[in-house]
């Protein structure tokens, strides 16, 4: 089995304040108050605990 590493990529990001429901590609997610609302390379937007968006993003 071969193994893969994810391309470097730079998103977009903002944490949010307030509890939100957010549109994403796989229909309607929540956002509690703290969480990262990342946009993606295509514009979709996703939210991201603040736990995994620090183990997984560093500020360019």
């Amino acid at each position: 089995m071969a193994q893969y590493r994810k391309k470097p990529v730079v998103v977009e990001a903002y944490q949010t304040s307030e509890d939100m429901d957010i549109y994403t590609l796989e229909g309607v997610m929540h956002a509690s108050a703290g969480d990262y609302i990342i946009t993606g390379i295509s514009g979709e937007q996703y939210p991201c605990k603040p736990e995994i968006f620090a183990q997984t993003y560093e500020e360019v």
